[in-house]
């Protein structure tokens, strides 16, 4: 079961308890899908966008993903995932407009929330301009972009800018992105899962940067 920790780490962690059946599902494990393992830990430190600016400084590279209002924590566990896979630096999202780190997410995001940063910001037009002022070409996802996605240069430092499932994009985000583009689907489908779209997105993304 811990294969693979150095001697140090494994005399660090604390000695396992054990519980049975209906005090583990009563109690640490309350509500939680498990198997018969429970780990308690501490949260993820926050990520700062200001230091992850920072630390991009001279890369051109750099793709992130920028969620508005999506709430869903599987929606986001699943971007996270999807982020990782295609190399983006970060995701980016509301603080109050969307869900905590919590089982559900980071389920989903089946170990990638150990690679990309999940930044929560408070303003998110703000962090756009941020962005902007930095060098990233902010790109929105709606259904009636003016283009193709595949016709936005995301060759250099660029974020997808995606929103909700229904509601899209908020006007004041929409507003502060520099284009808004769509996906190439076909009636009747006018759209995709917020999820399924960012992987689409970040593997267009990817194919720009090994084209």
């Amino acid at each position: 079961m811990l294969r693979g920790l150095g001697d140090a780490r494994r005399a660090a962690l604390p000695a396992p308890e054990s519980l049975d059946r209906v005090e583990l599902e009563s109690g640490l494990a309350a509500g939680a899908v498990h198997q018969d393992l429970v780990l308690r830990v501490e949260p993820l430190a926050d990520a700062d966008l200001g230091d992850l600016i920072d630390a991009w400084s001279g890369r051109t590279d750099v793709v992130v993903v920028v969620l508005d209002q999506v709430t869903d924590p599987h929606n986001v566990g699943a971007v996270v995932r999807s982020a990782a896979a295609f190399g983006a630096s970060a995701v980016i999202m509301q603080d109050r407009h969307g869900p905590p780190i919590g089982g559900a997410l980071a389920k989903t995001a089946s170990g990638a929330l150990d690679v990309v940063p999940l930044v929560r910001v408070v303003n998110l037009a703000r962090a756009l301009r941020d962005l902007q002022e930095s060098g990233f070409w902010c790109t929105g996802l709606a259904e009636e972009g003016a283009v193709d996605l595949a016709a936005v240069d995301l060759s250099g430092r660029s974020a997808l800018v995606l929103g909700a499932e229904g509601s899209g994009l908020r006007r004041l985000t929409r507003e502060t992105c520099d284009a808004l583009a769509r996906l190439p689907t076909l009636p009747p489908i006018g759209s995709l899962n917020v999820s399924a779209a960012a992987a689409v997105a970040l593997y267009q993304a990817r194919l720009a940067r090994i084209g």
